[in-house]
């Protein structure tokens, strides 16, 4: 039950969800200028984004919530105001030489519905000299992450920067476009980190999936099934083919959720593999694929590479599924062997108690050194380790034909449908 409430809590993380700020520069008249797009009330709060997934969970969230009510030219004064703070923590070196920025102008929408981020555009420039050959920047970590594109040269350069650090020298004539092996190895942590530990919906649908058999044919159908589909469809959606207004994505958001309903449902009620299944999670698949495209779009893929990164994505997606998995398994395989006979084993349920109790709890000290937003981040996953632990201490201590489907797969799916239920009723109405 606390696995329960602690990832249906997370899941209202999406209203106030961090996003990557995404921007051009160019060199125009003897100045370098940028363009950025991105979410500047959070700068202008204070906000530290470095990790970070929600910013309710800043203590700057209230003042971050008055600035997102502002008028546009209110905020763009506020704006205005702190510059010279946001600016001192970015650095900008031509021929290694820094250069000061100045607030050039701020493009800022009306006040919508301010549960959903505003994204402002906002323009700098610095002054150069002539004939200057390459520059370097720097965006602070807790300014979460940028991706920025160099523009009006050929074969311009494409950055994603995060953590902190200097980017590499970057000639202003262009030329140091990014290579289609530098875009497959760079997105590969990106589809990574999308399942573990950001996608909380997608590591359900799968564990529903690992939840239906514990026979490995069936899982394979399953999950070959859901690949195929989401790469069809993350494929046409990140070419262009297919595209969903963000207005909209509320819909595939909520079908998503539902799918996990129905996969978590219909564990409870079959055994096996139905002929039907497969097909269905390949329709559902095509839904998860443009939830992904959503992300990915809001990360900015490289012109010159726009193949290999989204290769390295859907990589790094069904490496993060795996996983989820093979975790899972795991965590699940004794009670599995165990659920053949029925028999008590009470070293087993014993080994699963001190996982559940101690095990998890110790896992907590590395990710607390990480900071407060890796707690937040990937406390659902150990509470998900923790409970499904519980769920085999106790099929390993009865006595019971097939205990492992009715101790833990069936418990595990109700509670995989019930969250998916909660999330459907929150993406649809509030």
């Amino acid at each position: 039950m606390a696995a329960l409430v602690w990832v249906t809590l997370a899941s209202s993380a999406a209203a106030h969800e961090v996003s990557p700020t995404i921007g051009d520069m160019e060199v125009v008249d003897g100045q370098i200028t940028f363009s950025l797009n991105g979410n500047f009330e959070s700068l202008v709060a204070g906000i530290n984004l470095d990790g970070l997934t929600d910013t309710e969970a800043a203590p700057e969230a209230e003042a971050y919530d008055t600035l997102r009510a502002l008028a546009p030219d209110a905020f763009a004064q506020a704006l205005t105001d702190d510059w010279e703070q946001i600016a001192s923590q970015i650095t900008v070196l031509v021929d290694g030489e820094p250069v000061a920025l100045a607030l050039t102008g701020a493009d800022v929408p009306e006040v919508g519905d301010v549960e959903v981020v505003r994204e402002t555009t906002v323009m700098f420039a610095g002054d150069i000299a002539d004939g200057a050959q390459t520059f370097q920047i720097e965006w602070p970590a807790e300014y979460g992450v940028l991706v920025l594109r160099q523009m009006g040269v050929e074969d311009g350069w494409d950055g994603y920067l995060t953590g902190g650090g200097l980017s590499e020298e970057v000639s202003l004539q262009g030329g140091d476009v990014m290579t289609g092996g530098e875009a497959f190895f760079r997105f590969i942590p990106v589809g990574v980190e999308h399942i573990v530990p950001l996608g909380l919906d997608h590591i359900l649908f799968v564990l529903g999936l690992f939840f239906l058999s514990t026979r490995m044919r069936p899982l394979l159908w399953q999950v070959t099934a859901f690949t195929a589909a989401h790469t069809v469809t993350l494929a046409l959606a990140t070419l262009g083919y297919v595209n969903i207004p963000d207005e909209h994505m509320w819909i595939v958001e909520s079908i998503i959720a539902a799918s996990i309903v129905y996969i978590a449902v219909e564990n409870i009620f079959t055994d096996g593999l139905n002929p039907w299944r497969p097909a269905i999670i390949f329709a559902f698949g095509l839904l998860h694929g443009l939830g992904f495209a959503s992300v990915l779009g809001a990360y900015g893929l490289p012109d010159g590479a726009v193949l290999p990164a989204l290769l390295g994505f859907n990589i790094g997606v069904e490496l993060g599924q795996l996983l989820c998995i093979a975790v899972a398994f795991i965590v699940v395989v004794s009670a599995i062997g165990l659920s053949e006979d029925g028999k008590k084993n009470p070293v087993a349920a014993a080994v699963y108690m001190a996982i559940a109790i101690v095990v998890v709890p110790v896992a907590m000290i590395p990710v607390s050194a990480m900071g407060p937003d890796a707690v937040e981040a990937y406390l659902p996953l150990l509470f998900m380790v923790a409970a499904l632990s519980g769920l085999c201490a106790a099929s390993c201590a009865v006595e019971r034909y097939e205990t492992y489907r009715h101790m833990v797969a069936m418990p595990a799916s109700i509670a995989i449908a019930l969250i998916g239920a909660y999330w459907v009723v929150e993406r649809v109405f509030l």
